[in-house]
């Protein structure tokens, strides 16, 4: 069995330097464990692996291959089309709602930002459990993994279905998913703590008591978001997450959050944190794509108002905000790609829809040379820049 590992593997994977000290309990050194073991990152495989070695050597050559041409794709093919879009003098504070697992779009779009900020239904996940997992819980936990991330590593997006699936494998899968894109992009954890929301938006860092009373609490498993996913198979201590990093090679840390929130108007109102804790961040960059298309409709108001009142530069595929409320705002937005309808069979044809479509049709066409988020119906990649007006 592999056990003991917080004794023994993870200070094999400890690295010279740490972030600096703050309140909550540090899961750094399961966040280095998951960075190597589900994400593939550089480094010897722990002794206390010994055992199960093939596993992940299995699993890491298949991470490896799509890894590689998620990477060609992006980081280098499409990193020319990024440094001549994206303003130099954009925040590099980044809110990222509709995020999913996928900080590493964020990385691809944004690679010197400083603050990333991803929001989501999807719940951050319990990192402990690696340390006593048999080999065999291993090998499936890992197989189910690359399923549940596998539209991630090959497009930078992932189904609904693969999302709400990866709340229930032992591993973390959100954070797994975090860990595969600072190996994407070159960078590291240092850190790795839990924390919730005051009324204000103000974050508490969990400390261990907090954590062992909701161990202790069945009543304090996590609660689905959405009515429709599959329930957290952890507490809802692990709901929110903050991983400090950097880049390999520089001692600079940086900072991504990711919140398990529903963005809805309805539950917004009732927890009312998260948008004032946005709101302290002043104005940022926004990035949206793969959303459902949730923008486009009335009961998503508030955070697209939060978005459309904060942004000084914004990323998107179709399901960002649609023209005729970035025009009341006082936006401009420009296009790139093609396209010709929704992605979504069931919102062709709906008044944003239409504007979108009029909105490229009056715009120069603008090459788009790889799939950033959804294609539309006819397969064509598309992305469009909301901004205020200059």
């Amino acid at each position: 069995m592999i056990k003991t590992i917080a004794a023994v593997a993870v200070l094999a994977l400890a690295h010279a330097g740490t972030a600096d000290a703050k309140p909550g309990v540090d899961f750094a050194a399961d966040a280095k464990l998951l960075y190597r073991v589900a994400a593939c990152g550089d480094g010897a495989l722990p002794e206390a692996f010994a055992k199960a070695d093939k596993i992940v050597d299995h699993h890491c050559r298949v991470i490896h291959e799509h890894m590689d041409k998620f990477k060609t794709t992006y980081f280098d093919k499409g990193r020319a089309w990024f440094d001549a879009v994206v303003p130099k003098d954009a925040p590099k504070t980044i809110v990222y709602p509709f995020g999913g697992g996928d900080l590493i779009s964020a990385l691809v779009a944004f690679p010197e930002a400083t603050e990333i900020t991803t929001i989501s239904l999807e719940l951050a996940g319990d990192p402990r459990r690696i340390e006593s997992l048999t080999p065999a819980q291993l090998e499936s936990s890992l197989g189910a993994l690359r399923s549940e991330i596998g539209g991630l590593v090959s497009v930078g997006s992932n189904t609904s279905e693969n999302l709400s699936a990866g709340q229930r494998n032992e591993l973390p899968t959100q954070v797994s998913s975090f860990m595969l894109g600072l190996v994407a992009g070159g960078y590291e954890p240092v850190g790795m703590r839990y924390f919730t929301l005051d009324d204000q938006g103000q974050i508490h860092y969990l400390e261990q008591a907090d954590l062992d009373a909701a161990d202790k609490d069945a009543k304090r498993r996590a609660k689905k978001l959405k009515g429709d996913w599959q329930s957290p198979a952890f507490s809802d201590a692990f709901g929110n997450v903050e991983i400090e990093y950097r880049k390999i090679g520089e001692t600079a840390i940086r900072v991504h959050r990711h919140i398990g929130w529903n963005l809805g108007d309805p539950y917004l109102a009732k927890h009312a944190e998260l948008i004032k804790h946005l709101e302290a961040k002043g104005k940022v960059t926004v990035l949206t794509k793969g959303g459902s298309y949730m923008l486009w409709r009335g009961d998503f108001s508030q955070i697209r108002d939060y978005m459309l009142g904060h942004l000084a530069w914004m990323l998107s595929d179709s399901t960002g905000i649609p023209p005729a409320y970035a025009t009341k705002a006082g936006m401009v937005q420009e296009t790139y790609g093609n396209y010709d309808g929704a992605f979504l069979e069931q919102v062709r044809g709906d008044g944003a829809d239409e504007a979108f479509k009029a909105l490229w049709r009056a715009q120069p066409r603008r090459k788009l040379a790889f799939r950033f988020g959804y294609v539309d119906q006819d397969a064509q990649a598309h992305l469009v820049v909301t901004k205020p007006k200059s």
